[in-house]
């Protein structure tokens, strides 16, 4: 039975959530528009909403560029589909990653697809799986078009995936120099990036939109309404690694609550948004 990721049901998020990989889902990595050094972490972000029962990248294995990506192939068992650039300026590799994500999508065997690439060609490509019913988890770097974006279920960005750059002297052995040097540049946007105005306006509005008639949302709740409204949303974006850990150290915008579960030592997270300072 298909899950339909448009509905309601909060037993979709927690599906979302799960650490069972439940869902069969189909991986479709753009070599030209993705680097080796978030594989690690991407397969491991995949594992959170599924299982990655096919796995493919798609690029021309003969050229330079895709050099990183042979060392990481035959370790995490993604199978390459060679294409070659037969026109100068034409991507026959997107065309060639659209057609095969076609014929899996009439199989009917996926609960879903995850396309890793920072490229808006494959937006149309999203939005038909979601037509399908489908889940659609798109993984790519801050500068993806917002087009492709909010055609996703949940877009994650690649950065927060990289790898931490170890202390000691070795190297990783997925990461050259330009990887790691652009790994911890990343790390250290990410790590001091403020949330902004317009993120803080964004945030209050769900908050509000997943509260009860006495004003607090659950945190599962809020969450949801997140993931509805802006599918790249990520507390990881802003160095936190969990949205409770986000609710709970923005004191000037969410007041929270832990409270008891019945029957239960386990608290749950409530919050509701804070009202401008004039009005408090």
């Amino acid at each position: 039975m298909k899950i339909n990721p448009m509905s309601s049901n909060p037993k979709f998020v927690a599906k979302i959530e799960s650490e069972e990989a439940t869902q069969k889902l189909a991986v479709l990595i753009d070599a030209d528009n993705a680097q080796a050094a978030v594989i690690e972490g991407l397969l491991a972000e995949i594992a959170r909403f599924g299982e990655a029962s096919v796995k493919r990248i798609y690029g021309d294995f003969t050229s330079p560029a895709s050099a990183q990506w042979k060392k990481v192939l035959q370790k995490f068992a993604i199978k390459p589909v060679q294409q070659f650039a037969y026109t100068t300026g034409k991507n026959a590799t997107d065309s060639m990653m659209i057609i095969d994500a076609m014929d899996l999508l009439y199989t009917k065997r996926f609960d879903g697809f995850c396309i890793v690439s920072s490229d808006s060609d494959f937006t149309g490509l999203a939005m038909r799986i979601k037509e399908e019913g489908l889940a659609v988890y798109g993984f790519g770097e801050q500068k993806t078009p917002e087009s492709f974006r909010n055609s996703c279920h949940k877009f994650i960005f690649t950065e927060v995936l990289r790898p931490e750059v170890p202390v000691s002297t070795s190297k990783p052995p997925i990461m050259d120099k330009h990887d790691e040097k652009e790994t911890s540049t990343s790390q250290t946007q990410l790590s001091n990036k403020k949330i902004d105005t317009d993120t803080v306006i964004f945030l209050k509005e769900a908050a509000e939109k997943a509260s009860a008639e006495d004003g607090w949302a659950h945190i599962g709740t809020f969450g949801d309404y997140l993931r509805k409204l802006k599918p790249e949303f990520d507390s990881r974006n802003y160095g936190y690694k969990k949205l409770s850990e986000l609710v709970k150290s923005e004191k000037d915008i969410f007041t929270v609550e832990e409270r008891p579960q019945p029957n239960s030592e386990q608290k749950t997270l409530y919050l509701r948004p804070k009202p401008p300072e004039g009005n408090r």
